[in-house]
């Protein structure tokens, strides 16, 4: 993984600003909560900051920008002399550098103009992937639930048909802009009015997502102008909110990567956004995060919070391949954890300005995540948050397959609702030193299926493990012959795995060699 920032100043300019005693952001953490009697909050992470240690604080710095309870700290602006009188303050625990505020970044997944018709075609296939009959059925649509949403802005939401449902019903029902401070998130960003409509949203009677019935609170976080280290800040302080006005699921189309942080640090402790996360999950809350649209940049992996080991991290496919997309980001977290967790259609119909179009990013796989985890736990009501993770965990197409592209992943409502029955669709076939994946008879002749008119997904997803289960490579294939897929065991290392998944079904095949007849290497 890289070890270099793609952002660097010139020597000379680092040399101005230290002259300067340029002042730079800090998160300070404080030693406890502070004298005052807190009985009637039985948690203590929701205990407020100490009143007097911010005054302290603030009495030595340039700024406090913003603090968060569940941390028990602030993040301030501070010169090099100002550090130094905030270590002697008595109230402090530690003091960690935050990055700068960074350049502008393009917006990276431009939106493609459709038809109508393909518009349409498109937003049946994004709700119809996760193949939600069993919930339509048994009417699951989310109540019961709410769902925080943290986004850039919320513009039209007021007033777009596509949310008419939801406004006849009061289901939003409550706003805060972290931003500006103020209670109305209906202007800004278009972006986070598509990510609304991927959970709730309709386009005539066709749904853009599956939890119709949920009710929501809507925050914006993001300025969309940049990407200052506000915008964390700005997230810790959306969780608390959220968690303060019942929120069940968190759904989060934000992340951080290389303006702040090298690769290595995505291991879910390092970012303050990260931490907050699993707090968030240690009370309740189901927090859903996009993996990141990375996956073709030099940064290629997932990003903070989605590397947090209690959030749900989501990545994106290409649209009626169920394979992964080329910007989606790709995972294992930097200390070895599966991300992302599951994936879904990264290519999709919203509702954004005053109609619809067609976008792409992660940003759209997560909302739709969010929406069928709102149906899976409505099903499943009794069952506490973390639960409710390894459930959609479990709901993936490709379980108990799974790679550091796709997770385990588009959950399936069946699966969801306790059906996880599957057939045997091909064997291992050993033949002298050759393995082979063999299909069996009905999944054997993909040309005859097609001229007889049947939909055939011939995906055939296989992975190489070490004996400690580590990931060595993982591929996707078109399975178009009935020897599918050979390889010498000979070339595999004794301990290997190969593990194979085709429509529905999961294998894998030990590579156990005979220690008296292998030659050494």
């Amino acid at each position: 993984m890289s070890r270099t920032r793609r952002y660097l100043l010139p020597l000379f300019f680092v040399f101005l600003l230290s002259s300067a005693q340029a002042a730079e952001k800090w998160w300070v953490t404080f030693r406890d909560k502070g004298p005052a009697d807190r009985q009637l909050i039985s948690d203590s992470t929701d205990w407020p900051v100490d009143p007097t240690y911010l005054s302290a604080v603030a009495a030595e710095v340039r700024t406090i920008t913003g603090k968060s309870n569940w941390l028990n700290g602030a993040a301030v602006v501070a010169t090099g002399a100002q550090l130094d009188r905030l270590r002697a303050l008595d109230c402090i625990a530690s003091l960690e550098p935050m990055a700068p505020s960074e350049r502008s970044q393009k917006q990276k997944r431009e939106h493609a103009y459709r038809s109508r018709q393909q518009l349409i075609a498109l937003a049946k296939y994004q709700t119809e992937r996760f193949r939600p009959e069993p919930f339509l059925q048994r009417g699951y649509d989310g109540r019961g639930l709410r769902i925080a949403v943290f986004d850039a802005g919320f513009p039209n939401v007021n007033t777009h048909p596509a949310f008419q449902h939801l406004r006849d019903r009061n289901a939003i029902v409550v706003t805060h802009d972290f931003v500006t401070g103020k209670e109305n998130v209906y202007a800004h960003h278009w972006h986070g009015t598509a990510v609304l409509s991927c959970i709730a949203g309709k386009m005539d009677s066709v749904p853009l997502g599956l939890a119709s019935g949920a009710e929501f609170l809507l925050a914006r976080t993001e300025s969309a102008l940049g990407e200052p280290f506000s915008e964390e800040e700005h997230w810790l302080e959306a969780v608390e909110w959220a968690y303060a006005h019942g929120a069940n699921i968190i759904s989060s189309s934000l992340g951080y990567t290389n303006k702040r942080y090298f690769n290595y640090e995505m291991d879910g402790r390092r970012s303050l956004v990260a931490r907050a996360a699993n707090i968030a999950a240690s009370k309740g809350l189901l927090v859903i995060n996009a993996a990141g649209n990375e996956g073709a940049d030099d940064w290629r992996f997932i990003d903070t919070p989605a590397d947090a080991d209690s959030v749900l991290a989501i990545g994106g496919t290409e649209p009626t391949q169920d394979v992964h997309i080329g910007f989606s980001s790709y995972g294992p977290s930097s200390d070895g954890r599966l991300k992302p967790n599951l994936c879904a259609p990264g290519r999709v119909t919203v509702a954004a300005g005053r109609g619809y179009r067609e976008v792409q990013g992660t940003s759209f796989s997560t909302p739709l995540v969010a929406g069928f985890a709102a149906c899976a736990w409505q099903a499943n009501r009794e069952k506490r948050n973390m639960e409710v993770f390894h459930l959609l965990e479990q709901s993936g197409s490709l379980f108990p397959y799974y790679d550091y592209a796709h997770g385990y992943g588009i959950p399936q409502a069946q699966r969801a609702l306790g059906d996880t029955a599957s057939s045997p669709t091909f064997d291992f076939v050993v033949v002298n030193d050759e393995v082979k994946v063999v299909l069996r008879e009905q999944f054997s002749y993909p040309e005859t299926e097609r001229e007889l008119g049947y939909a055939v997904q011939r995906n055939l997803y296989y992975k190489i493990s070490d004996a400690l289960g580590n990931i060595r490579t993982y591929t996707v294939m078109t399975a178009e012959n009935k020897e599918a897929l050979h390889f010498y065991a000979g070339d595999l290392q004794n301990g290997d795995a190969v593990t194979v998944h085709f429509e529905g079904y999961t294998s894998s095949f030990d590579i156990q060699h005979d220690p008296e007849t292998t030659p050494e290497k």
